[in-house]
């Protein structure tokens, strides 16, 4: 059953949107026209399961923790947090060495043992700029907004800003700031395998390529899926998984091959794409990244932290 004290959302000042026309993102305390006011938070004694199942519900990638009493911030636990856990990297060694590989045990687990505890953050005076110079800087996909009382009055995401882009950007096109070195995994990846790669590589999605077969060209790699974070993280929360176990071993969930859980309706872009409307097609699709198609082959990834680059130019 969930505690009471599982989620909160904190509300706070509302200064209503502005319009952006042009790329001036100096403006002091311009960040709180964009962070969004109603931050879902949870208290260090929620359990993993618990703060994976409201971050796929509400299509969140991170939660703020928060200590119920005060509201002062205590930390952030991330999906990368959740992954590194999932047999990513070291907070992998709780599930092996606590919980010795019972699965079931290890994800009742509280997100203090895996939250990260040096939280990056902005102040609810600063500027645009600077949160997108710390998110750069930091590589982190998000940034809470606290008060002068360390109170958390909002949250700041790469796609906020990336939104605001939609109506200023006319002639830049993908192929200037999509990545072409792409890293991509093959649809027989186990689930653990594929935590490790977006862990050791700070990735929250990776294109699955198989190889293509035609007579009048020589094989080649195609786009047949794409795996995120958040499907891993979906498994957490689905009851099939579970009933479908026929033991409580970790390994025999991790091995499964990503196949089960990638999509395989890929959205994608082409370089020549204006970034203007690439950002009105992540809006409306709800998505932080595209792979790049041209001719039929992967040839680049876009996401939404390549194009907070664009405000820094």
């Amino acid at each position: 059953m969930r505690r009471k004290d599982t989620i909160n959302i904190v509300k706070s000042m509302d200064r209503g949107p502005i319009e952006f026309g042009s790329r001036n993102f100096e403006h002091e305390g311009d960040i709180m026209t964009v962070a969004k006011k109603e931050v879902v938070t949870i208290p260090q004694t929620a359990s993993i399961k618990e703060a994976a199942v409201i971050m796929v519900k509400n299509k969140f990638r991170r939660l703020p923790i928060t200590n119920p009493g005060t509201g002062k911030l205590m930390g952030i636990v991330t999906s990368m947090d959740i992954l590194d856990f999932l047999g990513g990297g070291d907070k992998f060694k709780i599930l092996e060495e606590k919980y010795h590989d019972n699965f079931l045990a290890a994800i009742n687990e509280s997100v203090k043992k895996i939250m990260t505890r040096d939280v990056h953050y902005l102040s609810y005076k600063d500027s645009l700029n600077t949160a997108v110079e710390k998110m750069l800087e930091y590589g982190v996909g998000a940034l809470p907004v606290i008060d002068s009382d360390d109170n958390i009055v909002g949250i700041v995401s790469e796609r906020d800003l990336a939104l605001l882009l939609s109506g200023v950007l006319t002639d830049e096109l993908v192929e200037d700031y999509m990545t072409k070195k792409v890293i991509t995994t093959s649809p027989g990846t186990p689930i653990e395998s594929a935590s490790k790669i977006m862990v050791r590589n700070k990735l929250r999605r990776i294109p699955v390529v198989g190889e293509e077969r035609r007579t009048s060209h020589p094989e080649k790699e195609k786009l047949v899926g794409i795996i995120t974070s958040t499907d891993i993280l979906e498994i957490l929360g689905q009851s099939k998984v579970f009933n479908n176990m026929t033991s409580n071993s970790a390994e025999e969930i991790l091995n499964s091959k990503i196949t089960e859980i990638m999509e395989k309706e890929v959205i994608s872009t082409t370089p020549m794409t204006r970034l203007g409307d690439l950002c009105e097609l992540m809006q409306n699709e709800g998505i932080g990244g595209l792979p790049v198609i041209k001719n039929g082959e992967l040839v680049g990834i876009i996401t939404e932290r390549d194009l907070l680059k664009v405000i820094k130019q």
